[in-house]
């Protein structure tokens, strides 16, 4: 039986060698996966990794990031903008400073373009049809840049093709009312085209409101008096200043909605329903063209009719006259028409987001999500691409400690690089649309840095109220930029502030609208979303925006030379983001304050009480649920608050820890109610939807009692009003529940 002994030896170690075998291939980390974190399940925010980040920012790779992103034109889906494509996933793919892994995402949508052979003109037409003046809108070439191939005309995006004529009648912000105003003066709107100032609507929405009154085409002019602070002539605009130059014109997307217009709610790709064009909403009936201020005084300043009222005044230089049509003694013949010739086409065509992953070393089933859009009218050299300098630096920065195995974070980063978000969020909407279910169960938080510096005078923040207490803890450990020795807060707090029922004066966060690609994370998914830049003094300019936004203007000697000259502020931006953006990722319970909101549901309680109290009372409609529903959140974010602090002075174990912080992320998800607003796309967050009414209070409830004011008790309206004030209970007891400790069912 020797031979058995020896049979059984062999198998045996051939067994112990297969074995060993199997658990060397499981045991070794792979090319793709993340190596073994060095830390414990307590890993928390390391202060020395914190203070290691914020002292390599550099501002000079900044600025050299920004001299490149901007040195061309970058139109979503052009050949540079797929450069620029290319260009990001190298950074992230470099074996010294990139990431655990980089990859791009496709999508084909719906853009719309002028035609480069056949450019929109904009002509006043005699009466006899002589063409008196055309013009074409384009920006003068002042500086160079200008005047390059790849520069597209001024345009209205998705605004339809058509040679629309008629008297020209002058229409302010081109908001209903204002509409609604020129047709109490007695001024026939029907056949006419409306000249409108940029402002107080959105671009889409003046020529929608214009369609409805008859008026069949719409051109829009940004006034001197709304972003140069009055200054007009070219010694005072750029390139002598920041101002905007008189032949200066902002483009931008006349879509109402975001995501691609062919597949709402769908993820664009090829094998997607799309729906037919024809049956689109959100996009202009009538054709739409955008000037520049100094062809918009040829006309606004020969118009006849009556006196605008003083707020619709701006600074041309002339007399505001309503119209319609041109006065005997001005440049053009009475009786002149104005004639708007739109070549603009929809266009199939394909567009990336670029992603760069970290992964978590104890939780990588959790994302912190950081993103920028990349493309841009023009250059685009403050918008978007001083946002996207930051992220570049930031992701090269943590990328070397990540190579150098120096750091990994607890749970997992993503950076990403949104495609077309100027024709209307498309790239953001896409991703959230695609990947819904498991962004909403896993993300922790949005980051979003879209226009990173405007100016650099202080931080302006906008965020939900849970990120306000990480934002105010990293700015109080970062000097602001100057010699004032003041830090990002304390500079902050003197330029905009609140005073807070909790915590006395802090600076005032901002909220949250659509201005940018944290649109689908708040309103579709409910994730707690902020976005961050530096800008400028509202005390010393009334400036709606940067001036040359959107146009030719914006480039990278416009933000050396005006915005940040030595790129301080573009380094306090990215180190405020840097800080945020660790303190979300690496600390042991998210540093997310849900008690904060507290004072907003009080805020728009009393809101409530105050504007529509006695109305609602007049119809039947109780507020006591309300005021229930409120002090219930109160309650239970406050006794989570006084938990997660025992929790901290304790030693819990990791499944509380995931409790807790499930809760504080998914807190936001509980104000979620998709069918709250019908009329309005993606918007599901009962507390930050529009508000189109006086009362700054909850949006659905303010809205739905403004439709319903005159109108009988029994009616729809004042049934839309109960649902809507039903819906606000209910969100605000589902985020109570959410805020219990978790056996409490």
């Amino acid at each position: 039986m020797h031979w058995a002994k020896i049979l059984g030896a062999v198998v045996g170690a051939a067994a112990l060698l297969g074995l060993g075998i199997i658990l060397g291939h499981f045991a070794i980390p792979k090319a793709t996966d993340p190596p073994a974190p060095s830390t414990s399940d307590s890993q928390d925010l390391d202060l020395e990794i914190l203070n290691l980040v914020m002292e390599q920012l550099d501002t000079g790779r900044i600025q050299e990031n920004l001299r490149e992103l901007s040195k061309e034109p970058h139109v979503a889906s052009s050949p540079r903008d797929e450069a620029l494509v290319r260009l990001l996933l190298e950074r992230w793919q470099d074996t010294a400073t990139g990431l655990d892994s980089a990859k791009s995402y496709e999508y084909n949508v719906l853009l719309s373009f002028p035609n480069r052979d056949q450019p929109n003109v904009v002509e006043v037409v005699g009466p006899d049809g002589t063409v008196l003046h055309s013009f074409v809108p384009r920006e003068k070439n002042l500086t160079g840049e200008q005047g390059e191939p790849n520069v597209l005309q001024p345009y209205a995006a998705y605004a339809p093709a058509g040679t629309p004529q008629g008297l020209l009648v002058y229409a302010n912000q081109g908001s209903e009312e204002d509409f609604k105003e020129l047709e109490t003066k007695g001024i026939k709107l029907e056949g006419t085209i409306a000249l409108t100032r940029y402002g107080g609507v959105g671009r889409g929405a003046k020529a929608i409101n214009a369609a409805k009154h008859g008026v069949v085409g719409v051109l829009v002019y940004t006034d001197p008096g709304d972003i140069n602070d009055g200054k007009t002539l070219p010694s005072e605009t750029f390139p002598n200043s920041w101002g905007l130059p008189p032949s200066g014109v902002e483009r931008g997307s006349y879509y109402e909605y975001f995501g691609d217009p062919l597949t709402p709610y769908l993820p664009a790709h090829p094998s997607s329903f799309r729906l037919d064009i024809n049956n689109i909403s959100g996009i202009p009936p009538i054709p739409a063209q955008p000037i520049g201020f100094e062809d918009a005084r040829d006309l606004l300043c020969n118009l006849t009719g009556p006196p605008a009222n003083a707020s619709w005044k701006g600074a041309l230089g002339c007399d505001y006259n309503l119209g319609p049509g041109f006065k005997q003694d001005g440049s053009f013949p009475a009786g002149s028409e104005v004639k708007v010739r739109v070549h603009n086409s929809l266009e199939l065509r394909n567009s990336s987001n670029v992603l760069g992953i970290i992964q978590g070393a104890v939780e990588p089933d959790r994302y912190v999500i950081y993103g920028n859009h990349r493309d841009s009218w023009v250059h685009g050299a403050v918008d978007p691409s001083t946002g996207t300098a930051v992220l570049l630096e930031i992701s090269r920065v943590l990328g070397t400690l990540l190579k150098k195995g120096t750091w990994r974070p607890r749970r997992s980063i993503i950076f990403a690089s949104w495609g077309a978000e100027e024709f209307g969020l498309i790239g953001s909407t896409e991703f959230t649309e695609e990947f819904l279910s498991k962004l909403q169960e896993r993300t922790v938080a949005y980051i979003n840095v879209d226009i990173s510096v405007f100016a650099n005078a202080t931080l302006r923040a906008q965020g939900t109220p849970p990120v306000q207490s990480v934002i105010f803890s990293a700015t109080k450990e970062i000097s602001a930029p100057g010699r004032s020795g003041l830090s990002i807060y304390d500079n902050w707090i003197q330029y905009t502030n609140r005073s807070s029922t909790v915590y006395g004066l802090v600076p005032s966060l901002g909220t949250l609208g659509a201005g940018s690609d944290y649109a689908s994370f708040i309103h579709f998914l409910g994730i707690s979303s902020m976005d961050l830049a530096y800008t400028y003094d509202r005390s010393k300019t009334s400036a709606r925006i940067y001036p040359t936004y959107h146009t030719a203007f914006d480039t990278f000697e416009y933000v050396k030379k005006f915005l940040d000259p030595d790129f301080s502020s573009h380094q306090a931006v990215g180190r405020t983001a840097a800080s945020v953006l660790l303190r979300l990722s690496d600390s042991l319970f998210l540093p997310l304050h849900v008690s904060d909101y507290s004072e907003t549901l009080h805020s728009f309680l009393n809101a409530a009480q105050r504007d529509l109290g006695t109305l609602l009372e007049q119809h039947g409609i109780s507020l006591d649920p309300l005021v229930t529903a409120v002090k219930e959140f109160e309650t239970a974010a406050a006794a989570l608050v006084r938990r997660i602090s025992a929790l901290q002075n304790s030693s819990p174990d990791p499944l509380q820890v995931r409790m807790v912080n499930d809760q504080l992320m998914l807190l936001e998800r509980a104000f979620l109610n998709p069918r709250a607003f019908p009329e309005n796309p993606y918007y599901s967050h009962v507390l930050w939807a529009p508000n189109t009414a006086s009362a700054a209070t909850f949006p659905g409830l303010a809205n739905a009692c403004a439709r319903a004011q005159d109108t009988n008790s029994g009616s729809e309206a004042w049934a839309e009003v109960h649902r809507q004030l039903s819906i606000v209970v209910t969100a605000l007891e589902g985020a109570a529940a959410t805020l219990k400790p978790v056996e409490d069912l």
